[in-house]
């Protein structure tokens, strides 16, 4: 198990891809630090994980806040005394005609997908630069192609990619590497929550029409959050050091073409 002892910080694990991600390395035999915001949702999430062999570790706090992203890596280095990757798993969508939008959904949009994950990195440098350690982005297909009626979310997860491939090249020299993942729709909470938000509570019909950008037909599917877990892990590998400001499309080619 090649992350056996290794520490690691997942934010947004209290459900999704963060929790799926969080899981698996706990799988690993690995200590997880497990970021959410809710607290509620946080403590039954790592309660859920006490038969794995890893060790969970609880870190309360909304990355959309500078001073908090700060707190939350000084916990890491307190309790564990290092850190070896980071995963920035939390995010939230908006989608609407641009518009309506309104700048309170552009500050938590941008705040949480963008800024939240920039600061995290910023304040795990140092930790990471002492184990020659691992930063993996959350991105989305949104952060490669725009989306009909979402552009704040584009806006927020294209930064998240382009920032991506900054750091890996300003961070190469210290030894860290930094890659993101690119996943089209998951089903997730989140898509669930979007459904209701967004599709008028008509499941059927909104999960048809995303699903209709698809290639694949009858066989069309969402991916699921282990398979973006699992190349999370993969992104996470000391064996693929030649790796970094890689963006993975994790999408069953929704952004390969036409």
């Amino acid at each position: 198990m090649e992350f056996k002892d290794k520490v690691i910080l997942v934010t947004g694990a209290s459900s999704g891809i963060g929790f799926e991600t969080a899981k698996f390395f706990f799988e690993q035999g690995a200590s997880v630090f497990m970021n959410g915001r809710d607290l509620e949702k946080l403590e039954k999430a790592v309660s859920s994980l006490n038969n794995l062999p890893g060790r969970a570790e609880m870190l309360a706090g909304d990355v959309s806040l500078v001073g908090q992203c700060e707190a939350m890596l000084e916990k890491v280095q307190q309790t564990a005394g290092k850190l070896d990757v980071l995963v920035n798993a939390a995010g939230v969508w908006v989608e609407g005609k641009s518009d309506t939008m309104t700048e309170k959904q552009w500050d938590e949009t941008m705040n949480i997908n963008a800024k939240g994950t920039f600061f995290m990195c910023r304040y795990a440098i140092p930790l990471l630069e002492q184990t020659g350690g691992v930063i993996v982005n959350v991105s989305s297909d949104s952060g490669l192609v725009g989306n009909n009626e979402a552009a704040i979310y584009c806006a927020s997860k294209g930064a998240v990619t382009l920032l991506t491939k900054a750091l890996a090249v300003e961070l190469a020299p210290r030894g860290i590497r930094v890659n993101a993942v690119c996943p089209g729709d998951v089903e997730t909470p989140m898509l669930e929550k979007a459904c209701r938000e967004y599709g008028g509570g008509n499941r059927e019909v909104y999960y048809k029409s995303l699903l209709s950008h698809y290639p694949q037909g009858e066989k069309v599917r969402f991916t699921q959050p282990r398979e973006v877990a699992e190349t999370i892990a993969f992104l996470a590998s000391p064996s693929v050091q030649a790796i970094t400001g890689a963006c993975l499309s994790i999408d069953f080619g929704l952004t390969a073409g036409y």
